[in-house]
């Protein structure tokens, strides 16, 4: 057993009492680089500052303000089925794989009530983020509000944020970021049983939204073809996802225009990453934007509605290069091929799906969730569109849905 990071939590009672204490310690699967408690609902009822939500990413849009105003009441509406108010954020590390297969350690957090039974393991994708100081394991994701519903919710900081800040991150490269996901999942369920916390069912529910929706659905495709025993699934919410990149690519070349503006060089970058390509950033992007690449995009010191600021532009005509924009060109004809590797609805789910999306939303286009629904046609999926306003208020309404099915 490595060494001990002894942290005596009394008022962990265990349904049983048979644990009046349990130590938070490193384990062979899941090494804890801290732990904190904190509530989710103040003493005079507000949610907890602390929480970390979504921007709305469009930068002409008004609603962020909006956004934690009415997080506040529709979370503090909902939570009259608090199982337990009061979280433990434990965070850590474990041994997930780079782009290419290898070992890489990678970070990420586990939220988990502090009295009461568990009752499953909630599987989280996040959503995007620009800064490393955003990372799950960095925050109090407001997925964490589930945890309160009495639930473990561990959600992986993917490579290139948390430990891995100095690494590129594959943005949207649906194998290593689904993978990244699957790992800490697989890492955490001994961890609980070790501490013991395990869940009342083996059942895992997964979770996420927009980035974090189209990776929910590419776990559950990369659950079911390997680790399905270890990680039978019981329900998969996903919500706003860019299921479809090739088809988002297209619309939005179509209209010329785009609701999150840093997403493009972050999706060019992150497929050549992760593909291997070997592309070159200057045959896609305009020197207004190639010329602070790095600082704004890889140097993780901005949000995104702070990058889409210093980007200045909504036109793909405004960012990219006249070849980046025609599929049929070489180079750009490789990356839409990338695209349509990296979509993930070419796949039959074995458990029920949750899938919502705001048919406002101009950051991930609608055309995903029609897609979504084409090719998921005759299985079990409930599908949620209306309009819910622009992405970042989707998110909030995702999540409060999601709390009330749970």
């Amino acid at each position: 057993m490595k060494k001990y990071l002894i942290l005596t939590l009394a008022a962990l009672a265990l349904l049983s009492c048979r644990h009046p204490e349990v130590e938070f310690v490193d384990f062979d699967t899941f090494h804890v680089t801290s732990v904190k408690s904190a509530d989710v609902l103040m003493a005079d009822g507000s949610l907890n500052p602390e929480f970390h939500f979504m921007e709305e990413p469009n930068i002409d849009s008004g609603e962020t303000k909006l956004a934690y105003t009415d997080v506040n009441s529709m979370v503090r509406d909902i939570l009259g089925e608090v199982n337990c108010n009061s979280l433990y954020h434990v965070a850590g590390t474990y041994t997930g794989h780079d782009v290419i297969g290898a070992p890489l350690t990678l970070s990420g957090k586990l939220l988990i009530p502090k009295k009461g039974p568990v009752k499953n393991l909630i599987i989280v994708s996040h959503y995007t983020i620009g800064a490393n100081f955003e990372t799950p394991s960095e925050t109090f994701p407001l997925e964490g509000i589930w945890a309160a519903k009495g639930y473990a919710v561990c959600i992986a900081d993917y490579i290139g944020f948390g430990v891995t800040a100095d690494r590129i991150h594959p943005y949207m490269h649906t194998e290593s970021t689904a993978r990244s996901v699957v790992d800490m999942a697989l890492a955490v369920k001994p961890y609980l049983e070790h501490i013991g916390r395990k869940p009342e069912s083996d059942e895992v529910i997964l979770a996420g939204y927009s980035q974090g929706g189209a990776t929910t659905v590419a776990v559950m495709d990369m659950i079911q073809d390997e680790c399905e025993t270890e990680l039978p699934i019981k329900k998969v919410y996903a919500g706003g996802g860019p299921y479809d990149l090739a088809a988002t690519y297209d619309i939005s070349m179509e209209l010329d225009k785009t609701g999150i503006p840093c997403a493009i060089p972050m999706i060019v970058q992150g497929i050549n990453e992760g593909e291997y390509l070997g592309l070159e950033m200057a045959d896609f992007f305009k020197p207004s934007l190639l010329e602070h690449y790095d600082e704004w995009i890889n140097s993780k010191k901005y949000t995104v509605k702070e990058i889409n600021r210093m980007m200045n532009a909504t036109a793909l005509s405004q960012i990219m290069t006249e070849e980046g924009r025609d599929k049929h060109n070489t180079e750009t004809a490789r990356l839409y091929q990338a695209l349509l590797r990296n979509s993930v609805l070419r796949f039959s789910p074995h458990a029920p799906m949750y899938i919502f999306h705001s048919r406002q939303d101009e950051t991930v286009p609608f055309i995903n969730a029609l897609k979504a629904e084409e090719w998921f046609k005759g299985y079990d999926i409930h599908y949620d569109f209306d309009n819910y306003g622009a992405h970042g208020m989707g998110a909030i309404y995702f999540l409060t849905k999601v709390y009330k099915d749970l």
